[in-house]
């Protein structure tokens, strides 16, 4: 049920976090400075008015995600930071110290799962606008990564194995009595897979790989044989996947590389540390003269990088209303040189460029540390949200985090530099008549 949001603060006999806290951090002036009433208008249609029980404040749940993003932390651990810190309160709209949990970690995924991709793009879009002027910029830079999920690096053998291990629980859940669970066969040959590289190995690794093949076919086969029409609706979806991977071979397309996480696509970047990467791809558009995130898009598709421009720059338009100037790429972009009537500047051997024009182009490669920070910064490295939806929601939140920090790192710097310029002052006007003793105090 929806919960309105207390828009005057309540007395309390303890003391107020306003006078507790220092109202100059960048924490404090953020929380000030976001529309909160955005989110409580959008997201309120998701509640009922009347059924449930209360729900948690708006403001609290959208919060909670923002700090965790910020500080890159899991569900889990951003609750408990929340109950240790006064500024993670205040920044939640808590008027009063809370020495208990906010929330259990359980309800964040529901929060999420509420709100959708729809929702994330509005914090998204919240996160540009805080950041004003430096948000303006005609002028972008586009690049495209590759958002990796939480799986572990893909083997034939490995997904048979899990194929085995699921088609017994299935079985041993239903009451299905299995023919053979080859329970201590799949232990004889893992031990020979564990010689699979030396030179007396490699045979009986290799038999024992498609011993396992074998097995996983069998059972796959025996479940769709034994259960009744009721339970076999209920796993088709899997059963069909197992017999997918099963059905695979080297050289198709399509792959499937994770029983959990059907959706990965395999990457091929060319990097000499990582040859492969598995996940799904991700394009980000950056203005040129601040740095600022206006763009963050997810594909789930292995396409060609030049495919990727349409649908980032028609979610720049709804998210800024105007369309940019033109979009600077790499040579990976080659193909299109005008996408929805903007130009998309590509860098080629030509001597005709004007001096800006170079520069621009140089200014192309800021968007590589802004890749990286929102990968090892931002929780974009390895993504542990589930599904296609859980892809989209990562990057808009990552990319929304980046911008909160950047306008955060802003006012740090402002502060700092306000310091220094009154302890110039300080000095100056009182440096003659100030003894040596509070001399060495300044």
């Amino acid at each position: 049920m929806y919960r309105k949001p207390i828009t005057t603060p309540q007395s309390s006999m303890f003391s107020s976090l306003v006078d507790i806290i220092d109202q100059q951090h960048p924490l404090v002036l953020l929380g000030d400075k976001i529309d909160w009433h955005r989110f409580e208008e959008s997201f309120s249609r998701h509640y009922s008015q009347r059924m449930g029980k209360p729900a948690k404040p708006i403001r609290l749940m959208v919060s909670l995600l923002i700090l965790k993003q910020l500080r890159n932390l899991s569900d889990e651990n951003i609750v408990l930071h929340w109950s240790e810190n006064l500024y993670f309160q205040y920044f939640s709209g808590c008027m009063v110290f809370t020495p208990g949990l906010p929330c259990s970690a359980t309800e964040l995924v529901e929060f999420r799962k509420r709100i959708g991709s729809e929702g994330m793009e509005l914090i998204f879009k919240e996160s540009i606008r805080v950041n004003d002027q430096d948000s303006n910029d005609d002028t972008l830079s586009v690049d495209t990564t590759v958002q990796e999920k939480n799986i572990t690096y893909p083997t034939d053998t490995k997904l048979h194995q899990k194929i085995i291990k699921k088609c017994v629980g299935i079985a041993r859940k239903e009451g299905i009595v299995l023919r053979q669970s080859y329970r201590f066969t799949l232990k004889r040959l893992n031990v020979l897979l564990r010689f699979q590289h030396t030179k007396k190995g490699s045979a009986q690794a290799r038999k024992a790989r498609k011993k396992i093949k074998t097995i996983a076919g069998r059972l796959q086969r025996e479940l769709c044989r034994k259960l009744d029409t009721a339970a076999l609706e209920r796993y088709q979806h899997q059963l069909n996947i197992y017999h997918k991977v099963l059905q695979q071979k080297r050289s198709d397309r399509n792959k499937i590389y994770s029983l959990h996480e059907p959706e990965v696509k395999c990457y091929t970047k060319g990097k000499e540390h990582k040859k492969f990467e598995f996940g799904s791809k991700a394009s980000i558009l950056v203005t040129q003269s601040s740095g600022v995130i206006v763009g963050a898009l997810n594909f789930n598709e292995n396409i060609h990088d030049s495919k990727t421009l349409v649908p980032v720059l028609e979610q720049y338009e709804r998210l800024m209303d105007r369309k940019p100037k033109e979009v600077y790429a790499d040579r990976g972009y080659r193909g299109p040189k005008q996408v929805s009537n903007v130009a998309i500047k590509v860098p080629v051997p030509n001597k005709d460029l004007t001096k800006s024009q170079r520069k621009k182009h140089s200014r192309r490669a800021a968007i590589e540390p802004v890749i990286s920070h929102l990968k090892f910064d931002y929780r974009l490295v390895r993504n542990f949200l589930k599904g296609s939806v859980g892809d989209s929601m990562n990057l808009l939140l990552s990319a929304a985090a980046f911008n909160f920090k950047r306008v955060m790192n802003l006012w740090r710097t402002e502060a700092i530099h306000s310091w220094q310029l009154l302890l110039i002052i300080q000095r100056a006007v009182y440096g003659i008549f100030m003894p040596q003793k509070l001399k060495m105090t300044f």
